[in-house]
Formats: structure tokens, sequence, C-alpha cells
């Protein structure tokens, strides 16, 4: 039996907002969404719709239609919105996928600074 390990090679986000942290939580909720992931200060959420991988076969990128974060110092496993209404984080932190999104908001923050 043969396996391969073919990382994702190219990432294209369509749409990459900083949020305020009340928005982007209401973000998650109203559109049904179960997590929100943290890397190294950020947390962010993904809307990628279900033929993104297909899409990567064929075309060869991935491609993320929006990601929203916030600057978000210190990890937790959930955010408590409400009493009884929790969203889990993900902290995927040792993910390469997740962490070069993260390198690329960085980067790109550093040169809105310049400006």
């Amino acid at each position: 039996m043969k396996v391969s390990i073919t990382p994702t090679r190219e990432i294209r986000i369509l749409g990459l907002d900083e949020r305020p942290l009340n928005r982007l939580l209401w973000c998650v909720l109203s559109f049904g969404m179960d997590k929100l992931f943290w890397v190294d200060g950020y947390l962010f959420c993904l809307e990628v719709y279900e033929k993104a991988l297909q899409y990567e076969v064929e075309q060869g990128f991935f491609p993320i239609s929006q990601i929203c974060y916030i600057k978000f110092p210190k990890y937790m496993k959930y955010y408590e919105v409400e009493r009884r209404t929790k969203i889990p984080i993900v902290d995927v932190s040792n993910m390469q996928f997740y962490c070069e999104i993260v390198k690329k908001i960085k980067s790109r923050e550093k040169l809105e600074e310049k400006k």
C-alpha cells in the first residue's frame, strides 16, 4: 500500500476582516458555525464552502471565502457568549495550515501600520 502526504500548496483568502469580538461571536452563532480557531494570539473563524477540497484537487489551490479575526492574546477552551451558550475554541497553533494563515494576517497588519 502506498501512502502519500500532499499538503496544501496554496491558500487563497477571498475576504479578510478584523472584527470586534461581539460581532465575530454573533457571526459564528448566526451562521451555525460550531467552533473558532486560535493561533499565536489570534482568534478567527473560516467560511469554507463544501466544494473547496474538490476545487483544491482540480485547480491546485484551496479557496477560503471569508476569514474574520480578532487579536485574542490568551487561549481558552471555549468562550461563553451568554448563559449556556458556549463556543468551543480549538488551539491549532501546531498545524501548519492555520499558522500560515496567521502569518499572512500579521504581515498584512504590518503593511497597514506603515501606511
